[in-house]
């Protein structure tokens, strides 16, 4: 799988990150498939309200509205745009997924809702401009795996 971040999704992402300095933030990913494995993030939701020094676990009542949002202005082509993921902050720690973090999205992926695979993108600010970042891949019966990242 091959994940790109639109360059206008970055910017969101890099002045979201420095507003919240050293507190975890985060939200959903929407994106597009550009090809069978080939997706495109082109928007993302923000809670910078729920997140600690060391801690952010996302408040699914504010992202509802971003994804039905979403929805609305994609013209409800599921097939073409749709939820494809979490993402958070480690301000202060790697980018790898934490074992939280990897629990978290297992239990996504093998719940009720239907959702066959995620990706979690973590990301860390480390000036205004240089950004880093993981992608991982959860789905249903499988280990998580890396994803790769395309810059545009």
């Amino acid at each position: 799988m091959q994940i790109e971040i639109v360059n206008h999704v970055k910017d969101k992402l890099r002045r979201a990150l420095k507003a919240a300095g050293s507190r975890e933030i985060g939200g959903v990913l929407m994106g597009e498939q550009i090809a069978p494995g080939n997706f495109r993030i082109v928007d993302l939701s923000i809670d910078s309200q729920t997140g600690s020094q060391a801690h952010f676990v996302r408040s699914s009542e504010a992202h509802v509205e971003a994804l039905r949002t979403f929805f609305l202005e994609t013209g409800h082509q599921y097939d073409r745009f749709n939820y494809l993921g979490e993402w958070h902050s480690h301000p202060r720690s790697s980018v790898m997924p934490s074992t939280q973090d990897v629990a978290s999205m297992t239990d996504l992926v093998k719940g009720e809702r239907g959702i066959d695979f995620a990706v979690l993108l973590v990301v860390s600010l480390h000036s205004w401009r240089r950004m880093s970042c993981s992608c991982t891949l959860f789905c249903r019966g499988t280990n998580p795996s890396p994803v790769d990242i395309l810059e545009r």
